[in-house]
């Protein structure tokens, strides 16, 4: 890895790049600490002062801290995440999106891009909204006026605008997926809160504690074999061999090559986590600006957001908890399944196969490899979907303990996916201008 940026800082182009996008994350993290207009800062503090719990904790860490500050990007980037979630829900049940996500080729990116933007303003709209009259009895706002109100919102909105910029931007001319690096960005920031959590945990009020040092060389071993883990299941991968048929063309004979497909274990990456979370807390960013007394509501609406709650925090009865645990393992598998085949379709694959006058060895072309290719598929989706369930549930099941760890399994699992995806990018980023080089 390091040899990689070592020879990436080394090579004018990718350096141009890498310049271009830490330029756009020093943007993104001077916007976490630029304030709503019509915040009252000294109410601001009494009521985030203490430790957040609960949904505020979850949406806090992957915005590093905007949350807390009530900074224009205090929504981070979870309304463009739902809004994209929603257009490829969309795309299977609408005919015409299918055909303009399958067909529509460039143009069709471009169209699916736009509705997905005026989706992503509509719902940070709403949220915008949820936050202001959900916060509003805190006291935090210096008045309740219609102004103010417009302020709040418009500023809000507009901080989730500039971050779907940003992240697009980051995309196009930078290194890496641009919305995962805002959120990889926002959870890093938190670390070192996190390394100084560890510190208190040791040295205590009272002076050393023997007690707490074992508590804190669990916590950063238990992190090491997670991160080890995650590693060894995204590198992870199903090769499928694929012989290619000798044809003579002129004089000369092509194909015969033996090659491989490779099926990752984890193909979606740290993609349905993300979705998931953003699922689970939605509601409770909406219900409170329908409902100002919704925390201490009974009935379903005051039950569902409780039990969106329940994702992140610790003061939700065990039964709500359970239950959200196992909606939440759900989803991710769901979704796990969802990114992948949306990304990689056996039939596709086969029929490229086909065309290319190859085959796999032992399986008929066709439907036969096309079923072959679907069962692998699905086999390891099941696994990937699982692994990234349990290691996501696991703050959850922490929660049962006398721990309370912020950077949680969730966390580790974003953070080190998006490090080997821009580490991959950056390798990919090389090989293209070596080539190009070569053969200039």
């Amino acid at each position: 890895m390091f040899k990689t940026i070592k020879n990436a800082i080394s090579t004018p182009d990718v350096r141009k790049r890498l310049i271009y996008t830490l330029i756009l994350i020093v943007i993104f993290r001077l916007g976490c600490f630029i304030p709503v207009p019509g915040v009252d800062s000294i109410q601001l503090n009494n009521a985030f002062g203490e430790a957040n719990t609960g949904v505020s904790a979850l949406i806090d860490m992957i915005s590093g801290g905007a949350f807390s500050r009530f900074s224009i990007f205090a929504m981070t980037i979870s309304p463009y995440i739902t809004s994209s979630i929603v257009i490829q829900l969309l795309a299977m049940v609408i005919p015409s999106l299918e055909k303009l996500v399958k067909e529509g080729g460039e143009e069709g990116k471009q169209k699916i891009n736009r509705y997905t933007k005026l989706l992503t303003i509509v719902l940070a709209l709403i949220e915008a909204l949820g936050l202001y009259f959900g916060y509003r009895s805190s006291g935090i706002f210096v008045d309740s006026s219609f102004m103010t109100a417009l302020l709040v919102v418009v500023s809000l909105v507009t901080g989730t605008a500039i971050l779907m910029w940003l992240g697009e931007q980051i995309t196009n001319k930078g290194i890496g997926n641009g919305i995962s690096m805002i959120i990889f960005i926002g959870i890093i920031s938190g670390l070192p809160s996190g390394v100084t959590a560890l510190y208190n945990m040791i040295f205590t009020n009272i002076g050393f504690s023997t007690i707490g040092l074992l508590k804190a060389l669990g916590i950063v071993v238990g992190a090491i074999v997670l991160v080890a883990g995650v590693v060894f299941v995204q590198q992870a991968e199903r090769r499928v061999p694929v012989q290619y048929a000798k044809k003579v063309v002129g004089r000369k004979m092509y194909g015969g090559q033996n090659t491989h497909i490779p099926l990752k274990l984890a193909m979606a990456g740290v993609m349905p986590v993300i979705f998931a979370s953003s699922f689970m807390t939605f509601p409770t960013l909406i219900l409170p600006m329908f409902m100002k007394d919704i925390a201490t509501r009974g009935g379903f609406w005051g039950g569902l957001y409780k039990f969106s709650l329940a994702t992140s925090s610790s003061g939700v009865p065990i039964g709500y908890s359970i239950a959200n645990a196992i909606v939440y393992l759900l989803l991710i598998i769901g979704f796990t399944f969802f990114y992948t085949y949306a990304t990689f379709n056996p039939a596709e694959v086969s029929n490229n196969i086909k065309k290319a006058g190859g085959f796999i060895p032992g399986i008929r072309t066709g439907k036969p490899t096309t079923d072959y290719l679907s069962s692998i598929l699905s086999k390891l989706t099941w696994f990937g979907g699982f692994f990234l369930a349990l290691i996501a549930i696991l703050p959850m099941l922490m929660r049962f303990t006398d721990l309370n760890i912020a950077f949680g399994g969730t966390s580790i699992l974003i953070v080190v996916g998006v490090a080997l995806e821009t580490v991959q990018q950056l390798e990919s980023q090389l090989v293209m201008r070596h080539y190009k080089g070569f053969l200039e």
